[in-house]
């Protein structure tokens, strides 16, 4: 666990509720129509999500780790509750007139989309660690967009918040096997890791810093 503990530590550098962008969020001065934003641009990396999950998937060797995925990337896609459908719910829940575009609008969103294709491309080991980057920080981030959006926004509904609610649970899970996936790997794959969750760290730091507070 000393490499798992090591590497939590560099990735606390890049955390997300540091951010000013959550800093405004959690206390109620981000205006709404960056909020609207945020949820319309945020909308392209959830949809493309699954399939960053399939090329890692693709690219492992070991059944049973390839097993682990694919209960990651059934959940994201199985059937009417998939993840994409509920940010959807979010983004026509906080503003119901808003229209999706089919590509995002920032540039900075791009970047995340095609900096974790080019992770998740460059091999298991690596995209194994951008994926860890991701989930690891999801339970505490959605507990903290629960209580900032009923406090804050006026935003209650469950079917709203349902995105939330799912991500701050079934994550807790997806982060232990990760850990576990990490675990199983020798000591070089473990540094391509490390170079994954930084650089997935960073991307997503990054497509926050888009966003006017």
């Amino acid at each position: 666990m000393n490499f798992i503990n090591d590497l939590n530590n560099e990735l606390e550098n890049w955390f997300l509720l540091k951010h000013p962008f959550y800093n405004a969020f959690n206390h109620g001065k981000l205006p709404k129509e960056t909020l609207i934003l945020y949820a319309k641009e945020r909308f392209h990396h959830i949809y493309v999500f699954a399939r960053l999950i399939s090329q890692i998937h693709s690219q492992c060797c070991d059944m049973e780790s390839r097993q682990v995925l694919l209960e990651n990337l059934i959940d994201e896609e199985r059937g009417d509750n998939n993840h994409p459908e509920l940010w959807k719910r979010f983004i026509y829940g906080i503003s119901p007139s808003t229209e999706l575009d089919s590509s995002p609008e920032l540039e900075s969103t791009l970047k995340l989309i095609d900096g974790f294709f080019d992770l998740t491309k460059s091999g298991y080991s690596t995209g194994l660690g951008a994926l860890y980057a991701y989930e690891r920080q999801t339970p505490s981030v959605s507990k903290s967009k629960i209580e900032a959006l009923k406090n804050h926004y006026n935003i209650t509904d469950p079917s709203t918040l349902e995105f939330f609610y799912v991500h701050e649970k079934v994550d807790v899970w997806h982060t232990e096997e990760l850990v576990g996936l990490i675990n199983k790997l020798d000591k070089d794959n473990k540094n391509f890791a490390r170079n994954g969750a930084i650089e997935g760290a960073k991307l997503l730091w990054n497509f926050l810093d888009g966003f006017p507070i």
